[in-house]
């Protein structure tokens, strides 16, 4: 419970710094609760099975006997449909796990193609290779740059930390 609170409040945070930077006046509560409505089963999974489906966790279940039933049926649309509004929402959305959308389509592209990797849906692996290649470039948001700014950050952070308990 405490751990899912510190990861609204570091998004609330990303979100705020992002937003302070980039002269929109947006509420960072709202972009979060916008980017985890994108995993709401009703709004854009319809066909895919419910045990197969991308969440907030962002592990992906698939058993590799049932890769071709991932890879050809809607689930990949779907999961691609997912990763796409989160990104439009939140575009630095880090999922529990700490993934990131490009994490979980690097694995997707891996785990659905006709390679040694094929049916190997393990997150954590693609991470790693992904970190390895691309921390150098990593594109960070900026910090807060005005006293305001902290101060609404941390208040906003206090009252998640104080919701979550």
């Amino acid at each position: 419970m405490a751990s899912r609170a510190l990861v609204y409040a570091v998004l609330i945070v990303m979100t705020s710094a992002i937003s302070c930077r980039s002269g929109y006046a947006q509420d960072p509560g709202q972009i979060l609760i916008k980017a985890l409505s994108c995993f709401n089963a009703n709004k854009i999974y319809t066909r895919c099975t419910e045990a197969y489906r991308l969440t907030q966790s962002g592990y992906l279940n698939i058993p590799s006997a049932a890769t071709d039933q991932f890879c050809y049926g809607p689930c990949l649309a779907e999961t691609h449909l997912v990763l796409d509004c989160v990104d439009h929402s939140l575009s630095k959305f880090v999922f529990y796990n700490k993934a990131t959308s490009n994490d979980i389509r690097a694995t997707l592209q891996a785990a659905c193609s006709h390679t040694h990797e094929r049916g190997n849906f393990d997150v954590g692996e693609y991470m790693q290779e992904y970190l390895r290649d691309e921390w150098s470039s990593a594109n960070l948001p900026p910090l807060p740059n005005n006293l305001f700014t902290l101060i609404s950050v941390s208040s906003a952070l206090v009252l998640m930390i104080r919701e979550a308990l």
